[in-house]
């Protein structure tokens, strides 16, 4: 019994199946097990499922008349009359799941959409559909969107008809100081998508995508960052791999430094893209392509040794998961990012750029210093373009003293 394996006294079992909600509370349990939830994490769940069934039996709702509002009101009850955990909201929407699996509820109801949210689901729907962009690439779009709507269309779809190219300039010329070129380059793109978008749709009577302003950056001005020789194995060394937190950390990182790959690839490896017996992985990379590369066999033994004895057990294919439950894979490439900046900060080296991808420029100008061609670091790292890998050409600063011109009377 799921129940059993987390309350152990027979007195609050029994206790626990009796209430409102005991008959569904085999189920609930069962999909804490399966989640990987701790026994301290369960009964904090029960306990909140337990109190929420004994209010709805005060006020006389049945199990076929629960859904979010229900949960809403009971929580402001909770704010009011108990102490709340952050979990709490989490465990009744876990439990509304479980009661929607075995269809004791109505399904759950979309949400009313404000004028603006419309405007917005209408958009990601045509990037979607029509312009084929991947959801991560569309999410990188919602914040300007939602700001601009708010400070210029604050009537909804009729003040969308109202928009002239002086309220497009005045919006970036508002925003671009406070953030940088680059940053103001993606606002503007942005901006230039949504207001095609409304001349498609014909919601506006002329283009203004021609009057959003053009933001001058350089590519590649600036240079690739990257770890000083023998930090990034300071790094490895400083993790503590008898846990299994710093098997699935330790595996991760050498996934970033021995084979270079970006934050999101790490994030989505899953369990069949290793190929053991082959030593290949394959790797879904940007723009959805997929790419088949070696696996060392270091990187190929750190993997085995978090899988054999530190990945929890879980339904999810992801290869690395969360450590606390929902045990379940990474929900974006973010997380990847806080274990490469987490295990910097706690080898202490210090450099501008704390993320995953100053292993992808550390392992490219490594490669570059021990006389590889740009032409295998671009095929190693996958670029689509060679601009893409010229730019790691300016890190080699002894062959680029060669080529450059005396100065005329030397230097004093």
């Amino acid at each position: 019994m799921a129940t059993a394996t987390f309350i152990k006294k027979p007195q609050r079992l029994r206790r626990l199946r009796q209430g409102p909600l005991g008959a569904h509370l085999e189920l609930f349990s069962a999909r804490l097990l399966a989640e990987g939830h701790c026994k301290q994490s369960a009964w904090r769940n029960i306990r909140v499922v337990d109190d929420f069934g004994r209010w709805l039996a005060r006020r006389g709702i049945v199990v076929g008349d629960i859904d979010e509002a229900v949960v809403n009101r009971y929580m402001a009850f909770r704010v009011r009359y108990r102490h709340p955990f952050l979990s709490d909201r989490p465990a009744l929407n876990r439990f509304l799941a479980v009661l929607r699996e075995e269809a004791l509820i109505a399904p759950q109801r979309l949400p009313h959409l404000s004028a603006d949210e419309q405007i917005v689901a209408d958009f990601r729907h045509h990037l979607r559909e029509q312009g084929g962009y991947a959801p991560r690439t569309i999410i990188t779009h919602l914040p300007t969107l939602r700001r601009f709507l708010a400070e210029h269309c604050k009537s909804g779809p009729r003040g969308l008809s109202r928009l002239v190219a002086a309220d497009i300039v005045s919006f970036v010329a508002h925003h671009a100081p406070h953030q940088s070129a680059r940053s103001t380059s993606r606002m503007c793109w942005t901006l230039r998508s949504f207001l095609r978008y409304l001349r498609y749709k014909d919601l506006i009577s002329i283009d203004l995508a021609s009057a959003v302003p053009s933001v001058r950056t350089w590519r590649f001005a600036s240079l690739p960052r990257y770890l000083a020789r023998g930090e990034v194995q300071k790094v490895l060394d400083a993790i503590d791999r008898s846990t299994s937190l710093g098997r699935r950390d330790y595996a991760v990182l050498l996934l970033l430094a021995r084979l270079g790959l970006r934050a999101s690839e790490v994030a989505t490896l899953c369990l069949q893209d290793i190929d053991w017996q082959d030593g290949v992985l394959s790797i879904r990379g940007k723009a959805r392509q997929r790419a088949q590369m070696p696996l060392p066999s270091e990187v190929g033994a750190a993997i085995g040794d978090y899988l054999q004895h530190g990945r929890p057990r879980s339904q999810s294919r992801r290869v690395f998961l969360r450590e606390w439950a929902p045990q379940i894979g990474f929900a974006s490439a973010a997380s990847v990012t806080m274990i490469a900046r987490t295990a910097l900060d706690r080898a202490q080296v210090d450099t501008p750029r704390k993320g995953a991808h100053v292993f992808r420029h550390t392992l490219a100008t490594t490669l570059l210093r021990s006389g590889a061609s740009l032409t295998q670091i671009g095929q190693l790292l996958r670029h689509r373009s060679q601009d893409s890998t010229r730019i790691y050409a300016k890190v080699d600063i002894e062959a680029l003293r060669g080529l450059a011109m005396r100065w005329p009377g030397g230097v004093s």
